[in-house]
């Protein structure tokens, strides 16, 4: 079973992706565990990915889909994988699905967890983080025993920049650029299928089970 998961930052879609990585005994592949792992490893697609990452800079398509392509064929991808923060655009999309052609391979559901613009906003402006330990809370779904104070070691609470509404807003606009032109794309291949990620995180993985059998 091989998936793709879509959804806007802070849709819910990595604990998704874990859980159904879980549940099919299939490994859950995020961009970023490739880029560490190759990197750490020191592998030549790795020391590539290096030089565009030491420089601030993207790396580009053809080099993040040879990562990914490489993760896919090791033997632990034989019975699948679910793919979370990838792809990101179209022409990442078209490459991976020539590229798993040639291997006799295509994708089977793309997975979007579909959760409106202002719900976001509210769930990751809500989140509090400390500054001593790192721990992290929300104000209304896991909030402190006191206000603004670290449960583990009463260090202050503070709302990160990334998580402030006009910061949140500006990476929705971004993914809704990137992302809808793929939610299309899957839709014209009959990948597509969509479970709404406003309900409660079991409720959206009984959705998701249901879709692709026990």
């Amino acid at each position: 079973m091989r998936i793709i998961m879509l959804g806007a930052p802070g849709a819910g879609k990595g604990t998704q992706a874990k859980k159904i990585a879980a549940k099919y005994s299939i490994p859950h592949i995020s961009t970023g565990d490739i880029f560490r792992a190759n990197i750490k490893n020191g592998t030549e697609l790795g020391k590539k990915a290096k030089t565009y990452m030491d420089q601030g800079l993207l790396v580009p398509d053809e080099l993040v889909v040879d990562l990914v392509v490489d993760r896919v064929n090791q033997d632990d991808c034989a019975n699948g994988y679910v793919l979370d923060g990838f792809p990101r655009t179209i022409p990442q999309a078209e490459a991976l699905d020539k590229a798993l052609m040639e291997m006799g391979q295509s994708i089977d559901y793309a997975i979007n967890v579909e959760v409106p613009d202002e719900n976001i906003v509210q769930r990751m402006s809500g989140r509090r983080a400390c500054v001593n330990c790192g721990a992290t809370y929300h104000i209304v779904y896991a909030p402190t025993k006191k206000e603004n104070v670290c449960d583990t070691c009463e260090g202050e609470l503070i709302l990160r920049d990334d998580d402030k509404p006009e910061t949140v807003q500006k990476r929705l606009n971004v993914y809704h650029e990137q992302t809808q032109p793929l939610i299309d794309y899957y839709t014209e291949k009959n990948k597509l299928v969509e479970v709404d990620g406003t309900i409660d995180i079991e409720k959206v993985f009984d959705a998701i089970v249901k879709i692709l059998g026990e």
